[in-house]
């Protein structure tokens, strides 16, 4: 084997189960993250060990950003034996626990003592590295490898991983970047990434790699757009999100709609304030009948600025938590708005359901009556979490909207419901083992993707000073591999 090489151990043949190990030598080796195999790529490899890979000689565990399916396989390589640093930026470092706790809970063990010896060996191993600043990772005399973190715009916290790979003896150098994923442009809360001034090895996510986004800049009045028809049906709107990333998104940008819709309506009361009080005063006005007339045959308008946001999700809620104490990481816009005295996550309206009891109740209040309310519940691809229970008992009435602003992979539930957007007619979808109708209105809002397109993956290479020698894509599927190839291949 010729060193530096890169081995592949998930996200080679598909989009989930990141994980990618970097041989340095014969006997030293790195791993860039370790996800969890989801939809039908777990299933496909069902009989298959989580980890069948020897864990001996990797040095570190790199983590690039903390969705699961980059980090979800994290408690499997501790059992097989890994012991060394888990590292990443600052604010994964403080993000990392509250994913690997839910993961733990949803794969080993709920036991508390468990999970707290788990968490205490977790935060034990991980090393917190600033930003654009080179790390020493591995010093030794034939080898040296010094690491450097750069902001990716995927999810806070994200990173492209720069590893600079010398060798004393040969004099040969290398610099290999991971992309890890990277975010798309206009994302809230988030600064965009900047292109690496060098890469002789680039290995590069391809999950949109056959596509161009819509236009991201309209995505919040699209988003409007969907909820108001959705109230004006007195219905639920379901939002099927993952807890980090999507659903701070969603909480920002639903809080700017309300912030906006208050500001029309107290307006609108200043304005016709003068006519109230003529009113009062026993002058009704020419227009007066008309109005009591349409007042009475009419529904009463949606009051959105009194809309419940219902976050139901204890994982998001924790995570929506540490979100807002890392607002030193925000964006400029972010920052201005904290600085105007707005809570963009956490606003009046926003209520958020840690209990179960809470949340079963809550399901059967919105399905058995018409108020109107936006949940926002995991998982984002509908296969398991609190969304589950509203789907189940809301898919079957017309009423009531479904929203899907993310990915659907293969063989998910959510990949089923989307599906039924625009069809005439409607399908069952297999929730726990029982069939569902599908029989509520289902919308795809375009826009909200936290990866990088074509266009933004182009340029990301593009931008690199002095370019690869080799560029590997990963992270995607054949189809858009193929597409990212050939738009890349006419650029050189």
């Amino acid at each position: 084997m010729t060193y530096p090489s890169v081995e592949h151990h998930g996200a080679l043949h598909g989009v989930t189960g990141s994980c990618h190990q970097l041989h340095l030598d014969e006997g030293l080796s790195l791993l860039v993250d370790c996800g969890l195999f989801q939809g039908g790529e777990q299933e496909s490899r069902r009989d298959r060990p989580v980890i069948d890979f020897a864990v001996e000689g990797i040095q570190a565990l790199i983590v690039t950003h903390v969705h699961i399916d980059h980090v979800g396989r994290i408690p499997d390589l501790l059992a097989a034996g890994f012991t060394g640093p888990i590292v990443c930026s600052e604010p994964s470092a403080v993000l990392l626990p509250l994913v690997l706790e839910d993961a733990f809970k949803l794969t080993v063990s709920r036991q508390p003592s468990l999970i707290d010896r788990y968490l205490q060996v977790v935060r034990e191993r991980i090393v917190a590295l600033p930003y654009d600043h080179w790390h020493a990772l591995i010093d030794k005399p034939s080898v040296n490898c010094n690491i450097r973190l750069q902001r990716a715009g995927h999810i806070l916290g994200s990173a492209y991983v720069e590893c600079d790979i010398n060798y004393a003896l040969t004099g040969v150098g290398k610099r290999i970047v991971f992309s890890g994923d990277l975010g798309a442009p206009h994302a809230p809360l988030l600064q965009a990434p900047q292109s690496p001034e060098r890469a002789d090895i680039l290995i590069l996510e391809s999950t949109y790699g056959d596509r161009l986004h819509g236009d991201r800049s309209d995505r919040q009045q699209r988003l409007e757009a969907v909820i108001d028809q959705a109230m004006a049906d007195h219905g639920t709107i379901l939002i099927p999100a993952f807890s980090l990333g999507r659903t701070q998104e969603l909480l920002y940008e639903i809080e700017d709609i309300l912030h906006r819709k208050a500001f029309r309506k107290a307006d609108a009361e200043t304005s016709s304030a003068p006519v109230e009080r003529a009113q009062r005063a026993g002058d009704p006005g020419e227009d007066a009948d008309c109005d009591h007339a349409t007042a009475d045959s009419t529904p009463l308008p949606v009051d959105w600025p009194e809309i419940p946001v219902i976050l139901d999700s204890p994982l998001a809620s924790r995570l929506t938590k540490a979100y807002r104490e890392l607002s030193e990481y925000w964006n400029e816009d972010a920052r201005t708005r904290l600085r105007e005295g707005r809570n963009p996550l956490k606003f009046r309206q926003l209520i958020t359901i840690d209990d179960h009891h809470d949340h079963i109740k809550t399901v059967n209040y919105l399905a058995s009556t018409g108020r109107p309310a936006i949940v926002i519940a995991g998982s984002g691809m509908c296969a398991q979490g609190r969304i589950v229970n509203y789907l189940k008992a809301m898919l079957g009435d017309k009423r009531h909207h479904v929203v899907f602003v993310g990915y659907q992979a293969k063989g998910t539930p959510g990949a089923v419901i989307q599906a039924c957007e625009g069809a005439s007619g409607f399908v069952a979808v297999d929730l726990d083992g029982e069939m569902y109708d599908v029989r509520a209105a289902v919308s795809t809002l375009g826009g909200y993707s936290a990866h990088a397109d074509q266009k933004g993956l182009v340029g990301f290479v593009k931008g690199i000073a002095v370019q690869p020698e080799t560029l590997r894509l990963v992270h995607g599927s054949a189809s858009a591999k193929e597409a990212l190839g050939s738009a890349l291949a006419k650029q050189r």
